[in-house]
């Protein structure tokens, strides 16, 4: 029989594989592995920094990698803070790879040790691996057969026994991070200018104005607006624009033109990649444009310009102090 013969789920008394579960398990998360939230299985140093770093609860998806094992994955859940050991350095420095685990010994190929409870396990663990090379970020590096995610990476110097923030290098990843895309536009703006005063920003244009809904969930957004359409005149223009979301201030990006007394247009791209604080997600925030012009031309916009602003949300592992 060249089938599972009992696809998931039948009626009756039809038994279930164990491997057609894994299946559902990895369609589930379209065959991809890592924690499940961005704050999931977050390695931390102690409060008084010793011997110890703690495992922060959380969820993860872990591919099968027993041999013969296909379209398979383990869903696994720590429901209370895991303090794992770690051994302290002598005269040379140290990395270590802290991981989740699934020793799983029931498959063929597997030596795991069978637990003295069975119906209870465990049967996934948090595990060090010690002394790896310097910049390991994946347990396929080291142990490829493994059915394992690394969370951090510990790298202790030498004659090291307490485990700082600063050892510690976050290795996380978000198995099926969530994207939210946004689209903003203004199809011809009323005619307003700006010129130098006392050169200091402006809320300009004052169309490049926007009410944003940040997801709980975000950890990162990233925004560009294009201004389409900017016309120029009266003398050569140089001005700073840049994005200003939830009050704080994007990156300065040049408008610089040297076309004189003439009328010309000139289009603009600005760009942004901001964090997205804890206290920020589930808020609601304003996101408009800022301009400084600092040479004595003229910027205006008119029923001839058009702005276009697009603002994506990224989920991705939490950081310490997100």
């Amino acid at each position: 029989m060249s089938w599972d013969s009992v696809p998931w789920f039948l009626e009756g008394s039809a038994e279930h594989s164990s491997a057609i579960a894994r299946l559902l398990a990895y369609n589930a998360v379209g065959g991809a592995e890592g924690v499940i939230g961005p704050a999931d299985l977050r390695v931390r140093a102690l409060a008084a920094p010793g011997q110890q770093v703690e495992v922060l609860t959380g969820a993860c998806s872990i591919l099968n990698r027993a041999a013969g094992a296909q379209y398979e994955a383990y869903a696994g859940r720590m429901i209370s803070i895991d303090k794992i050991p770690i051994t302290p350095t002598g005269p040379t420095p140290r990395s270590d790879l802290i991981i989740a685990r699934v020793e799983n010994p029931y498959l063929m190929g597997e030596t795991w040790q069978q637990p003295s409870n069975p119906a209870a396990g465990p049967y996934i663990f948090t595990r060090v691996i010690s002394g790896v090379p310097a910049g390991t970020t994946s347990v396929r590096q080291v142990r490829p057969g493994d059915s394992a995610i690394a969370l951090a990476r510990i790298d202790l110097p030498p004659n090291t026994s307490s485990v700082l923030p600063a050892h510690i290098k976050d290795l996380r990843r978000v198995a099926r991070p969530r994207t939210d895309d946004r689209i903003y536009t203004v199809i011809g703006c009323g005619y307003s200018y700006i010129e130098p005063t006392d050169r200091t920003p402006k809320n300009w244009p004052e169309q490049a104005n926007w009410t944003i809904d940040i997801p709980e969930w975000a950890v990162t957004a990233i925004i560009t607006t294009n201004l389409s359409g900017l016309r120029l005149s009266n003398n050569n223009v140089y001005a700073q624009m840049r994005h200003v979301f939830a009050g704080i201030a994007g990156s300065n990006s040049e408008l610089d033109d040297d076309g004189g007394g003439g009328f010309r247009r000139a289009d603009k791209l600005l760009a942004d990649r901001y964090s997205i604080p804890a206290a920020l997600r589930g808020t609601t925030q304003p996101l408009l444009v800022q301009t400084t012009a600092l040479d004595p031309g003229r910027i205006d916009v008119n029923s001839s310009t058009q702005l276009i602003c697009r603002v994506q949300f990224q989920e991705a592992a939490a950081q310490d102090g997100a």
